[in-house]
């Protein structure tokens, strides 16, 4: 499984997203610290979820991090996060 495979599999199982978007943006970051050969290095990731609403952009960047923590201690580099609840409140970078 790829990693982008994997960071949807567990955003969607933690979030149940009503909108989830993940990209691996690793090859416009080719030669720059954290890249590897291989890729899956660094991701854009933009999801609408329920568990979301309420929350500031801290509290639902680290939600997401909490989530993805040995993907982020291990193999992903950079995330780059767009958060929403369905009612349009958005936190982003």
């Amino acid at each position: 499984m790829s990693m982008k495979d994997t960071l949807a599999a567990k955003l969607t199982a933690a979030f149940a997203p009503v909108r989830l978007e993940v990209v691996d943006d690793s090859h416009r970051h080719a030669g720059h610290a954290g890249a590897r050969p291989g890729g899956e290095t660094h991701f854009n990731v933009e999801m609408v979820s329920a568990a979301f609403a309420g929350k500031s952009r801290v509290e639902r960047h680290r939600m997401v991090h909490a989530v993805l923590a040995e993907e982020l201690r291990d193999s992903v580099h950079a995330l780059a996060l767009k958060l929403e609840a369905p009612d349009g409140i958005s936190g982003s970078i």
